[in-house]
């Protein structure tokens, strides 16, 4: 999937994808995509009820071995 930046969280535990894909997305503009690379599983629960509460468009994960991609698009500011 396209992604027009991306915040490596390889080896963070949670919440701290959360907490750094926070401050990353305050500094790109609405409309574009985020790629997390995290190794913590709970990602995948996590970013979709982050994206839920904050009013930003979760657009999916992928697996790859032990790590986890999830896509996020900005809506709001």
């Amino acid at each position: 999937m396209f992604a027009d930046e991306t915040l490596d969280c390889y080896g963070l535990l949670c919440p701290m994808p959360i907490i750094q894909t926070a401050k990353k997305i305050k500094g790109m503009q609405r409309g574009q995509v985020l790629e997390v690379v995290s190794t913590d599983a709970g990602i995948k629960e996590d970013m979709p009820a982050w994206c839920r509460q904050t009013g930003q468009e979760y657009l999916g994960a992928e697996e790859e071995g032990d790590t986890y991609k999830v896509y996020v698009k900005k809506i709001k500011d």
